[in-house]
């Protein structure tokens, strides 16, 4: 092993003795090396063999929150890797986790795997469709070892659809939306908790007790330092962070102690956190050799949530919204191999966009059949040319309170704007339904807001449902312009009745109470069969049948009849209530 890392050494790593005594075991360390500089030097513009990727996501990361986009929040290490790479600033994720995640490892459009509404929650039997191929499955093919550590949240009701069953050699992390970072519990409601850590397939015990940021970095720096780098490599590293409960460490929350509101600090805490952590794998990645045949990516999944610490100012709305500030993300591109560095880019980029590039640069195959709604955007992103994309659908969510003055004359007759749903075609953007809380909230550093100060702007245009903006000259969205321009409200509610005939039905079962970790040893995981599980498969969403149970199966059925009422109830429960519980 030491061998195979020496050899792939850049001159830079071999000149840091440091690689000899580095101890990798030691999750909080930060390392004290500068990033070189690459003024002057030529980069390779074609990598020797496919690169190695290394994709970071945050969780619930605002797009402010970040120092190059004037947060008092210190992240020099994201600050200088953008500076040297390429920032995307007119870059788009989903409003709240299991979308963005699904997008980024499907490349298709929510309305395109059946989870168009809300997100999959843990006792649900539901997950990422099995029949599609993901990210880490193509990659593999093209010769890649593949590593997910941290968030999954794509569903785990059976083994099918867990991480090592969708693509990835190995995995080290929580399947749950949020669990606590020592102790690993994940609640799902009062009462509902089980610890949720894991190794592979199975229920990683005893390793409670470590933050989960420094457990997730010694995890990657121990794959890249027993990888041979002359093999290609994906990591995907899926922070926890800077998801609630938010619970940094005492010695990271110093720094901030002025801020006067408590949620911020230890909000600014944790994302200083992830900015070490970055640092410390991207050291490891030169230390061994990955380095000049690398691409870095970070991105956010959705955007920040104020009432915890996060800002997305100056950008209109929140986490969980379809405005800018739920669903424009923090991004940027590191590389040696990008032909362009040190830009800022404008070009529209999507996160389903990352599946056919990833691909394409691993030498992979994609291709139409492959029914992706993403592009390949690296010319765009490493030369500097125009972006193959023209037009973003938010998402269409047929399941999600309607506005009450939505219609369809409102639509004129095209569309019915009681229904939520968004799409940006080029310089526009419109939205239809509920979008979620409209608010512009500054960064909070103060603690005794009067409660009614959350809704200074809460209160305008709750009789609308259709808002039109020219999101490039109002990026803010200030001036809604759906009553003056009439033709383009037109041309895009035509289109998303072009996308929401392409879509299908909508994946939201009711919650199973088998799923309940009281039931499954104390810890959340799978608790389907797979037989059961593929006959569920053909169910998923559904009401189940009755018809054509024998009479000699009597007592099953009427056993399953109390099943069926119980998931009828938390069908609407959930249809009413979920997709606000976030």
């Amino acid at each position: 092993m030491a061998v195979h890392a020496l050899t792939g050494l850049s001159m830079v790593s071999f000149l840091s003795l440091g690689y000899l005594s580095w101890d990798w075991v030691k999750p909080d360390q930060m390392e004290n090396e500068p990033f070189s500089d690459f003024k002057g030097r030529k980069p390779e513009f074609k990598p020797r063999q496919p690169p190695h990727i290394i994709f970071f996501m945050t969780d619930d990361q605002g797009f402010h929150d970040i120092g190059y986009h004037g947060s008092v929040i210190r992240t020099p290490t994201l600050d200088k890797l953008a500076a040297e790479g390429v920032k995307l600033e007119n870059y788009y994720v989903q409003p709240i986790c299991t979308p963005s995640r699904s997008q980024l490892i499907t490349g298709r459009y929510q309305i395109h795997t059946g989870l168009q509404h809300s997100i999959i929650r843990p006792r649900q039997p539901s997950c990422l469709p099995l029949d599609q191929a993901t990210l880490p499955q193509k990659l593999r093919e093209a010769g890649y070892a593949t590593h997910m550590v941290g968030k999954w949240h794509l569903g785990f009701y059976k083994r099918d659809c867990l991480p090592t069953r969708r693509g990835f050699d190995s995995y080290f992390g929580s399947l749950t939306g949020s669990v606590d970072y020592y102790t690993y519990a994940s609640c799902d409601g009062p009462g509902v908790c089980g610890y949720d850590l894991h190794e592979g397939e199975e229920v990683a015990w005893g390793r409670g007790g470590k933050y989960s940021t420094h457990l997730y970095t010694q995890r990657v720096r121990k794959i890249l330092a027993t990888h041979d780098p002359r093999k290609p490599v994906f990591i995907f590293m899926s922070f926890q962070a800077v998801h609630t409960p938010l619970r940094p460490p005492k010695g990271y929350i110093y720094p901030y102690r002025a801020m006067g509101n408590v949620a911020r600090r230890k909000y600014a805490a944790t994302v200083s956190i992830v900015d070490e952590a970055v640092h410390n794998v991207t050291y490891a990645l030169r230390k061994y050799g990955y380095y000049q045949n690398s691409v870095i990516v970070f991105s956010t999944d959705n955007g920040g949530q104020p009432f915890t610490g996060g800002s997305n100012w100056p950008l209109r709305g929140r986490k969980g919204t379809y405005w800018e500030g739920g669903v424009r993300g923090l991004g940027f591109v590191h590389s040696p191999l990008l032909r362009r560095r040190r830009r800022v880019s404008r070009a529209l980029v999507h996160i389903t966009d990352w599946y056919p590039t990833l691909v394409a640069l691993a030498g992979g195959n994609v291709s139409r059949a492959d029914g992706l709604d993403g592009f390949n955007v690296w010319p765009a992103l490493s030369e500097g040319q125009e972006s193959p994309r023209r037009e973003i659908l938010h998402n269409i969510d047929p399941l999600h309170t309607r506005a009450p003055h939505g219609s369809w004359r409102d639509g004129f007759w095209i569309w019915d704007t009681g229904v939520q749903a968004a799409i940006r075609v080029g310089d526009w953007k419109l939205l239809t339904g509920d979008p979620g809380h409209g608010d512009w909230v500054p960064p909070q550093m103060l603690t005794n807001f009067p409660g009614n100060w959350w809704n200074l702007e809460r209160g305008t245009g709750l009789r609308e449902s259709l808002w039109l903006f020219n999101v490039t000259g109002d990026p803010f969205e200030r001036q809604d312009l759906s009553r003056q321009r009439p033709d383009v409200v037109r041309e895009l509610l035509a289109r998303l009745a072009h996308h929401n005939r392409t879509a299908v039905p909508v994946r939201f079962p009711p919650e199973d109470p088998r799923g309940s970790p009281h039931l499954n040893g104390g810890a959340w995981g799978p608790w389907v069969g797979d037989e059961e599980g593929e006959r569920e498969d053909n169910d998923l969403g559904r009401t189940p049948r009755r018809k054509g149970w024998s009479k000699g199966k009597s007592k099953k059925k009427k056993k399953k009849c109390k099943i069926c009422k119980l998931k009828s109830f938390f069908r609407k429960l959930n249809t009413r209530m979920m997709s606000n519980r976030i």
